[in-house]
């Protein structure tokens, strides 16, 4: 597994977990900065993990602007918590971060939602994502 898959796993850890607990991703973070303190063997992963995250908070309303247009019939409170962390990871990496070309977004998330969420959900995320991509133009 690669390091910049390590990290959206461990991005989407953290806002999953924030998401669950109801409370923002930013208090978690400084427990996960800790930690890859502590263990050198996370740093690699953490760093882009922070980035995502970062990305995600500066750009928190416009992410859900983008996935809620794009979202037919589904309300971003609707979807699973796993979903929703992913299209968010997902949206952050096609518009804000030029270093990874959309495909492998989309390819990351997919991937992701068959192994972590519901039978519909992969279809789901790469139909949004896909459409976020192709509106970026």
């Amino acid at each position: 597994m690669s390091a910049r898959t390590k990290a959206r796993k461990r991005a989407l850890d953290l806002l999953y977990s924030a998401d669950m607990r109801r409370v923002p991703v930013e208090q978690l973070l400084a427990v996960e900065a800790e930690r890859a303190v502590n263990e050198p063997e996370r740093q690699a992963s953490w760093l882009y993990a922070r980035e995502i995250i970062d990305g995600i908070v500066d750009h928190h309303d416009e992410i859900d602007e983008l996935i809620t247009t794009h979202s037919r019939g589904w309300t971003l409170e609707r979807m699973p918590a796993v979903d929703r962390a992913l299209l968010r990871i997902g949206v952050w990496e096609i518009v804000w971060n030029d270093e990874v070309p959309d495909p492998v977004a989309i390819s990351e998330a997919v991937e992701a939602a068959t192994v972590l969420s519901t039978d519909d959900s992969a279809g789901f995320v790469n139909g949004l994502l896909a459409a976020v991509s192709h509106a970026k133009g």
